[in-house]
């Protein structure tokens, strides 16, 4: 084999095998985003990027942490420094981000999206933002343009049950090629910590919903109007983010006792806490289930670990780590509490810690249901894992102990319109795995056909086909 380069045509790619799984197989496949975080309004208003800073920069908590950890000062990354500002420290910080996986995804996408093929870093930082910049303001630079230029079928977005999605039905009805979908992403439901604030929730989801909410019963019939209206839309997933799955035992009166209690101003207990957080969960799943859609878990993180900067700066701004609670039992008696019931929907877990990731591979075997290939599926490595090592271990754990050809596949999780390569990135890694086993005589060459379809299958067909898009 030839040299190898940094970022050049067969970056990742480490033999033979690998190359030709990766071009004749991966490389053509459209993307299926079925976890992101972008903005439907930018795609409805086929927003503009007014810089290189604001598509790469605005919101990008994994880019932030590097920067605070190379010591750059928070008005750079959060504060009030211009664009270009913002981008000079970003460019100073990004030689130091070697063996991160932030060096490989910045010169992918500049690779990708602009055609830069030099390295990020002082000296060149002003001739990439400026050419960047320039090409943003281009009519196929536009969110939409992004969208076409990496070949994306459909992303599917995050969203509250009391959202309108008036920009997926604008993205709809302007005929745009690439399917926006909502996701019901209810957490705000279950969040009864904060009576309060919990209290100003269920008065929004009343008024949006037409429903007087007076109980748990009321409760859950206002999210069934909201979990139609997302289906009409063309929703397909719910997707929930927990600390923990909770899964105990309560009754009925007991749920709408909690339920009036914190409605009605007052503290919960941490056992109450426990209980409703399970009552709604189970709900979720049967109205999932009953809409044939497919429920998403991901569970584990720790968050606003930093309360100073919590209170200055907000949520998601990056101070946020794996937890290392023990999931199992709970998460098995959830899964069975719904099975039992013969609600058990098509499910997704993704784990943040990599500990938990031979207990997930292990899990998803419990509820396989003989009938629809991969029903359970062990999700992606997501947030801290959604890189090279992430991604192999979780491959190789879903291998060892399930099968990876059933797998669905690779998502952004992002909200910036330059994420996709992480699809690239991910499908690479994947054939760089096989075709390693290829090459050590671990897989047969003469299945090479099989082994290419595999591929294909599980960086698009198999989401297609278990999504119903």
């Amino acid at each position: 084999m030839a040299k190898k380069c940094f970022n050049d045509e067969n970056f990742l790619l480490q033999s033979p095998a690998a190359e030709r799984l990766y071009h004749d197989h991966a490389a053509k496949m459209p993307i299926i985003d079925y976890h992101c975080h972008l903005n439907p309004e930018y795609v409805a208003s086929d927003h503009r990027f007014r810089s290189l800073a604001e598509i790469w920069l605005d919101g990008d908590h994994y880019k932030w942490r590097a920067m605070r950890t190379n010591g750059v000062a928070e008005r750079y990354c959060t504060g009030d420094a211009s664009d270009w500002e913002k981008f000079e420290k970003w460019a100073e910080t990004v030689p130091y981000t070697m063996r991160n996986p932030l060096y490989h995804w910045t010169h992918l996408e500049l690779k990708t999206a602009f055609g830069v093929d030099k390295l990020l870093g002082p000296l060149t930082a002003r001739e990439i933002y400026d050419h960047c910049t320039a090409l943003l303001q281009q009519p196929e630079y536009s969110a939409r343009g992004l969208m076409r230029r990496y070949n994306v079928e459909v992303v599917c977005t995050t969203d509250d049950p009391i959202d309108s999605l008036e920009h997926h039905i604008k993205c709809r009805e302007d005929g745009f090629e690439c399917k926006v979908l909502p996701t019901w992403r209810p957490d705000k439901a279950m969040a009864v910590e904060s009576p309060a604030a919990f209290k100003a929730y269920i008065d929004k989801l009343a008024e949006v919903s037409g429903v007087e909410i007076k109980s748990f019963q009321t409760l859950l019939d206002a999210l069934q109007v909201r979990h139609r209206f997302f289906e009409s839309v063309g929703c397909r997933l719910s997707d929930h983010g927990i600390e923990e799955f909770y899964a105990e035992d309560y009754t009925t009166s007991e749920i709408e006792a909690i339920f009036t209690k914190v409605y009605g101003g007052k503290e919960l207990t941490d056992a109450e806490i426990r209980k409703y957080k399970s009552a709604m969960l189970v709900e979720f799943g049967v109205m999932d289930c009953e809409s044939g859609w497919t429920q998403q878990f991901h569970f584990g993180p720790i968050r606003n670990n930093n309360s100073r900067m919590m209170a200055a700066i907000g949520v998601d701004t990056g101070f946020d780590s794996m937890g290392d609670l023990n999931q199992a039992k709970n998460m098995a008696k959830y899964l069975d509490r719904l099975d039992v019931q013969g609600k058990l929907t098509k499910t997704i877990l993704y784990n943040i810690n990599p500990r938990d990731n031979e207990m997930v591979a292990t899990m998803i075997g419990n509820f396989q249901d003989g009938i629809t290939p991969g029903k359970i599926q062990f999700g992606s490595g997501w947030w801290f894992l959604d890189q090279k090592d992430g991604m192999e271990r979780q491959m190789n754990a879903l291998s060892l102990l399930g099968l990876l050809s059933r797998f669905v596949g690779m998502l952004t999780d992002s909200r910036s319109f330059l994420s996709y390569p992480r699809h690239e990135y991910f499908r690479r890694t994947l054939c760089n795995l096989i075709g390693n086993d290829i090459e050590q005589g671990l897989l047969p060459a003469s299945e090479m056909e099989f082994l290419g379809q595999m591929v294909e299958n599980i960086s698009y067909n198999n989401a297609k086909n278990y999504f119903n898009f």
